[in-house]
């Protein structure tokens, strides 16, 4: 098995990053690993446990313990099961799935079943959202409701939107000078403000540790999207370079039967949800 890391070293640094950051969310938490025939796949349980459970998907070369800082608005109302991916950052095993059919949908649905759900509320964002628009074409039942944030695999922009982010990343590669993962990350969001330390830190993780994918969930076919009939929401960024609202909101009203959409406007892919966005996204969760 080829490591999805650049070195042993690497590796370490990345899961005590890892750790580091998961003590960040200030919660009680729990680890839990399950077999799938993809390979051991590892969990964090957290949140509020008489709450509704929630199975959470992280975005691409980046790790859970970063996307529960991210989503800690969620952790007072939900009973959360947020996933390592299989071949990304984590504890997960280093198997690496292919960005196109639907391998990632047949892993998450594996996931469903040995955590013990029939059906069970879905949250993705960026990469995350393309493995959750991947289930709900593979197993439709077992998604009860969803929100996609920026999702990939709806309607991905071509990919020379953003060539010129590998200017900047090259340079930090070559120099190491921190200035340039800023300059990187800029195509991404619409503010410096939203790189904070946290955020810099996955950057630099993943840029000198991790072996990054670039390649996206590619886009979900529309007659086995339209099999999926319970409740979606789908949040995409005006100014996305990857998953631009005006391709993503179009697209997911052709072809997800129950859709809801609303536009992030002004926001890039890296952005930071208001506390109306936030509620709307707790209140959409718990509708009956």
């Amino acid at each position: 098995m080829k490591s999805i890391y650049k070195t042993k070293e690497g590796k370490k640094k990345c899961l005590e990053l890892y750790d580091k950051q998961l003590k960040k969310i200030g919660a009680p938490y729990e680890d839990i690993y399950v077999d799938t025939s993809f390979g051991k796949t590892h969990l964090i349980r957290t949140g509020n446990k008489a709450g509704k459970p929630l199975l959470v998907f992280h975005g691409g070369n980046s790790t859970t313990a970063y996307n529960l800082l991210l989503c800690k608005f969620l952790l007072d109302d939900f009973d959360i099961y947020a996933v390592d991916i299989i071949g990304h950052p984590g504890k997960s095993d280093e198997v690496s799935l292919s960005s196109r059919g639907y391998s990632y949908g047949k892993w998450a649905s594996e996931v469903i079943d040995k955590i013990g759900f029939r059906n069970i509320m879905c949250y993705g964002g960026s990469f995350g959202g393309g493995v959750l628009a991947k289930l709900m074409c593979i197993s439709p039942e077992k998604v009860e409701r969803c929100v996609l944030e920026v999702p990939s695999g709806i309607n991905n922009a071509f990919p020379i939107s953003s060539a010129k982010m590998m200017i900047p990343l090259i340079k930090y590669i070559i120099t190491k000078n921190e200035d340039f993962i800023i300059k990187t990350a800029m195509y991404m969001t619409n503010g410096e403000d939203i790189i904070d330390e946290d955020t810099k830190d996955i950057l630099k993780d993943s840029f000198d540790n991790v072996k990054t994918k670039v390649a996206m969930p590619s886009n979900t076919d529309k007659n086995r999207m339209n099999k999926f009939k319970a409740p979606a929401f789908v949040l995409a960024g005006e100014y996305d370079c990857l998953f631009p609202a005006k391709r993503v909101i179009k697209r997911a009203k052709e072809i997800i039967p129950n859709v809801r959409t609303y536009e992030l406007r002004g926001r890039g892919h890296m952005h930071i949800l208001t506390n109306k966005e936030k509620q709307m996204i707790i209140d959409f969760l718990k509708e009956l």
